[in-house]
């Protein structure tokens, strides 16, 4: 039974161990395939954890490799045959099309002996962009600004990100035929569809350009018309599913969102607190996730229902953020301060949520820290939490507080990690 009179601490070491579960060290050795008796094996990859899949593969392969992967800025290995790129994350940029022209380039002309190594995980869809033809750069990048302002899902859109591209949705698996690919990925995806991860660069993509097109409809977004008449056209469709093309390819997923609460769910276990795993892939409103987490430590605390006390409530996933004013934090603050204003200091309620990348949205942040006297401190600051909500500046409450965790880049992505303890 640990000592539960540090629960700051308590919930830093509980994240802690969930990401050391993700990490590629620890999930990417068992999945690596024999290499070919007469072939090459070139390595290829795009992600917030491309780079440390990277060093692992050096690590544990048994032969020659080559390679290329691309990374986000900060978040490198060193290697030494396998060459990192950094790139912008989440708005994609110049760095990040030249890699992408490059890996295309350096697929021509594998055999079919050849062995191409892919390894995916979150946040490639920015980092390796190439734009369709006939899309410049600039066009691609606001288009992603429009999404990530507009609260759509992930899959919703890598959809459209797969049908803007000439790298994604499969595409990138065709450039390398005939040679066999085998793509390794880490998922950031709530529900795991692996060709959602990184818009699924090597794997058939069922959505149309059609799909694209009303998802841009849906959330109101401005599509310039020489998008839009492709789109129409259905000039930029990618390769289906049953595609003989992709028949001697394989995909694994070698880490997932569950992976890391099952790891924070034994690491309670053992300290004598009962976990509750609520699932691995919420999606919504921050905000409006917050209210069901609240209600939910509300009823522990004065119903003593549907959990005991002490427990630990996690769960996983990726919400969004509906971005409504100008304040600086990513959805993971923006979930504690909803969840602050929400609890209203409720006695023995303490959270922790971060992104298990080690960043929260676009800042310097994993995430933050509650406790029950948060709304306290932040009113003798003279901080308004609910005006901070409303103009989506949960960064700023946080850090006036002193609650912000800042860690190095994590060099994985499973998305959002949430901890409620309470006791």
């Amino acid at each position: 039974m640990v000592s539960l009179d540090n629960p700051r601490q308590f919930l830093i070491d509980l994240y802690s161990t969930a990401i050391a579960a993700v990490s590629a060290d620890k999930c990417l050795p068992q999945w690596l395939p024999e290499p070919p008796k007469d072939g090459r094996t070139l390595v290829i990859g795009a992600g917030k954890g491309a780079a440390a899949m990277a060093k692992a593969v050096e690590t544990h392969w048994k032969g020659e490799i080559s390679g290329l992967v691309v990374t986000r800025y900060e978040h490198g290995a060193d290697t030494r045959h396998i060459e990192v790129v950094e790139a912008a994350h989440p708005v994609p940029d110049e760095a990040g099309r030249q890699a992408a022209v490059r890996m295309m380039e350096m697929v021509k002309g594998l055999t079919e002996k050849d062995l191409v190594l892919c390894l995916i995980s979150g946040g490639g869809s920015a980092l390796l962009s190439l734009p369709a033809e006939g899309i410049a750069l600039e066009q691609k990048q606001e288009m992603n600004r429009a999404l990530l302002r507009s609260g759509a899902a992930i899959s919703e859109m890598n959809c459209v990100r797969k049908h803007l591209s000439r790298i994604k949705g499969g595409r990138l698996a065709l450039a390398c035929a005939p040679a066999r690919v085998v793509t390794l990925m880490i998922s950031d995806i709530p529900g795991d569809d692996p060709g959602i991860i990184a818009s699924g660069p090597t794997l058939p993509d069922p959505t149309t350009c059609a799909d694209a097109l009303a998802i841009l409809r849906k959330y109101e977004i401005s599509v310039p018309d020489n998008i839009r008449q492709h789109l129409e056209n259905g000039d930029w469709e990618t390769p289906k599913p049953g595609d003989a093309r992709f028949s001697r390819n394989e995909s694994h997923i070698i880490a997932r969102a569950q992976d890391a609460l099952d790891a924070a769910a034994a690491m309670a276990s053992a300290a004598g607190i009962t976990p509750y795993i609520l699932s691995d892939c919420i999606e919504g409103e921050s905000r409006d996730i917050a209210l069901m987490h609240a209600a939910m430590a509300r009823q522990v605390v004065t119903r003593g229902q549907p959990f005991a006390r002490p427990c630990l409530i996690i769960s996983g996933g990726e919400t969004t953020v509906t971005v409504r004013g100008n304040g600086r934090g990513g959805r993971n603050t923006e979930f504690l301060l909803s969840l602050a204003i929400a609890l209203e200091g409720l006695p023995g309620v303490y959270a922790i949520a971060c992104d298990t990348d080690g960043i929260d949205g676009s800042e310097d942040n994993a995430g933050a820290l509650y406790a029950p006297d948060s709304l306290a401190r932040a009113a003798e600051k003279g901080i308004s939490a609910r005006a901070l909500l409303e103009n989506n500046d949960g960064y700023r409450f946080f850090s006036e507080l002193g609650d912000l965790l800042v860690t190095r880049p994590s060099r994985t992505n499973v998305n959002d990690f949430r901890a409620i303890l309470i006791i």
